[in-house]
């Protein structure tokens, strides 16, 4: 295995144990009866954290078989660490808040939300165009 894909590998057990833990402050604001955007907030971040870290593992078995030069591997693996990082910070921090991080907010908190979802999302498409090239130029 690559180093780029080890470290995809690393990372993603990372953002694995972080995702399933965020079930416990979602099982809370299901029991305390949260309002409905909070439980949902909640739910997202439980539920698609993990999903990122699955993508990192199925990117990570895949970048050895691509003829691509290690910078086009670094660059895959290095955009898709640091997305799911901002995805951490920004989708607890938007149950929190209760502010979505669609716009900027009125609270510094609230921008930050907004901020990590602005970075996380540009270097998820860093990474998705990376993937594009890398199976392009291994046909």
């Amino acid at each position: 295995m690559i180093d780029s894909a080890k470290h995809l590998v690393f990372h993603g057990t990372l953002v694995l144990l972080f995702g399933l833990l965020l079930g416990a402050p979602y099982g809370k604001a299901i029991n305390r009866g949260a309002p409905a955007h909070i439980v949902n907030s909640w739910r997202i971040a439980h539920q698609s954290l993990p999903i990122a870290a699955i993508l990192m593992f199925s990117v990570a078995a895949q970048l050895s078989s691509f003829s691509v030069p290690a910078t086009v591997s670094w660059l895959i693996a290095g955009s898709l660490i640091a997305s799911s990082y901002f995805f951490c910070v920004s989708m607890p921090l938007a149950a929190i808040t209760g502010h979505r991080g669609l716009t900027r907010g009125k609270t510094f908190p609230e921008n930050i939300v907004f901020f990590a979802n602005i970075a996380g999302a540009w270097l998820s498409l860093i990474a998705t165009l990376g993937l594009v090239y890398a199976a392009a130029v291994s046909l």
